[in-house]
């Protein structure tokens, strides 16, 4: 890797990082045509502290391990975990090393700007904004209603559980609940950037904590335990969507490692307001994705080591509903203890570490809609770029906060349409995270300036490695997930993205083209 002491060799002002700040990150800034306007007070510690809460291995473990189990099982699990690690660990490189070259909150949208060159600046950062915030928004949206059906799966185990008559809530009920987890997340986020910045602290220390602790009482309290013959080998075929290829099976078992190895791209969002961003921006981003791989990797194990009956556990008349990793944790406790408060309280864990994810990603994305407004890329962006007096964009977290709660109010209509409206979570942003990768290694390969984090002459084959990645997961992750395919068990994202782009495209061709020039300097 590239040290600090390259500063002065590609194209940083020792002049103006003296006379302006003794803040490289700050200077950076400054040099790029950007007036400091938010609070640079977060550590390398709370940069990395947003990203590792967004990523939350708690959140997309629990959330997607009925995936897990239903494409392939354990082997999935286990081995699809590496692989999606692997791949992923490449992307978070190449977008470090960016990132430390241009420390703005613009993030991906301003890279691509700057790395396709004069000529294609306008049009590369649209397509690249665009899909970065809509993808983020689809975070935010997936995260929060995934705790609020977590919620209710856990009221329903309080009262009973499904076969003792426990609380199943209705889809209104999930609505509310999702809404009024949004609306803590925007009041949380319109407090100082130093409470912010605690906040995000211990939410890396309870996603840690939370995994080591049920990673270890989990397997221990459980009575049935798998053998680890199960754990690294037993591959569920059985997954009674009409699939029968294991090697398919075990791609799409995929999805669960990948949707949860994204939203790191919030470090790269938060440089603004850290110290050093040139140089603690990549650490975060990279820090958050390796420790995320290694805990992660041990809560699938743990948590596997408990499951001896996969059809039991995906299937909708057991006590959690159908709900996977909640039915492991109720079971564990009550076939001990004969009660199962235990495993509800382990629950608890998960969702306050969700709660966090949630949290994180309402910062992030605003962050992002101030940076896209600044350059005036949103319809009323002059309202949307404004900070109050404590240097938070204030408009730009309620923005996201009502967005999310808009994309979540599809599911009353129809799940199908929710699903597919938050599968641009994982394929939008990762859409976003390729684009200015693919200009750094094409049109700008030989005119690239590397900041003090540089990948060396390794930064081309790294970057082409995480843009072929993208491209596979793209696929793979529009491919049917049921056969035979109707209209019920149709996979949409391919559809949800599609129109996306058209969307996007539409509104470049319209009107965007005639006004929007790229990134605007304010100084």
């Amino acid at each position: 890797m590239g040290s600090a002491t390259k500063l002065n060799t590609n194209g940083y002002n020792n002049n103006n990082n003296n006379n302006i700040s003794h803040d490289s990150g700050h200077a950076r800034l400054n040099e790029l045509g950007y007036k400091q306007e938010l609070k640079r007070d977060l550590s390398v510690l709370s940069n990395f502290a947003f990203s590792f809460s967004i990523i939350s291995v708690l959140t997309g473990v629990t959330t997607l391990y009925n995936t897990g189990l239903t494409y392939g099982g354990p082997v999935s699990l286990v081995y699809g975990w590496i692989i999606a690690s692997f791949f992923t660990m490449f992307v978070s490189l190449s977008m470090a090393e960016i990132c430390s070259s241009y420390p703005t909150s613009g993030g991906l949208y301003y890279w691509s700007a700057k790395l396709a060159g004069p000529n294609w600046a306008p049009f590369a950062s649209w397509i690249t904004g665009w899909f970065n915030i809509v993808g983020q928004w689809a975070v935010t949206t997936s995260v929060d209603f995934s705790l609020a059906q977590l919620i209710q799966v856990i009221i329903l185990l309080s009262t009973g559980g499904k076969n003792g008559g426990g609380y199943e809530g209705s889809k209104y009920v999930t609505i509310a609940i999702h809404g009024g987890i949004l609306l803590l997340h925007g009041i949380i986020n319109s407090l100082p950037i130093s409470l912010l910045s605690f906040l995000g602290q211990v939410a890396a220390f309870w996603n840690v904590l939370g995994v080591c602790v049920l990673m270890i009482i989990i397997p221990s309290v459980a009575t049935e335990r798998a053998s680890a013959k199960f754990v690294f080998t037993h591959f569920n075929s059985d997954n009674g969507e009409g699939i029968n290829s294991k090697p398919y099976i075990f791609l799409l078992g995929l999805l669960m490692s990948q949707y949860t190895l994204t939203g790191y791209d919030a470090s790269a969002h938060m440089t603004e307001e850290t110290k050093d961003a040139d140089i603690n921006g990549p650490k975060g981003i990279i820090s958050a994705v390796g420790i995320s791989i290694i805990v992660g990797w041990g809560y699938i194990l743990g948590i596997t080591f408990a499951v001896t009956d996969i059809p039991y556990l995906l299937s909708e008349n057991n006590e959690a509903g159908g709900y996977a990793i909640a039915e492991v944790f109720y079971l564990a406790f009550k076939r001990r203890y004969g009660h199962g408060v235990g495993g509800i309280i382990c629950l608890g864990i998960v969702a306050v570490a969700i709660f966090f994810c949630g949290m994180s990603s309402v910062t992030s994305n605003s962050r992002m809609a101030y940076a896209f407004s600044r350059d005036g890329a949103m319809p009323l962006s002059s309202l949307w770029h404004q900070v109050n007096k404590q240097e938070i964009p204030i408009y730009a977290v309620w923005l996201s906060v009502l967005i999310s709660f808009c994309m979540a109010l599809t599911s009353l209509g129809s799940i199908v349409a929710f699903e597919a409206m938050v599968s641009i979570a994982t394929i939008g942003l990762y859409i976003a995270y390729a684009l200015p990768i693919f200009f750094r290694v094409t049109l700008a390969r030989k005119r690239f300036v590397a900041g003090p984090f540089n990948l060396g002459s390794y930064g081309i084959i790294v970057g082409w490695i995480a843009v072929l990645w993208v491209v596979t997961i793209s696929v793979l992750f529009s491919l049917p997930v049921s056969y035979p395919i109707t209209i019920e068990t149709l996979n949409y994202t391919p559809v949800a993205v599609g129109c996306l782009l058209l969307l996007i495209l539409s509104y470049w061709i319209i009107s965007g083209r005639r006004w929007f020039k790229g990134p605007i300097t304010n100084i």
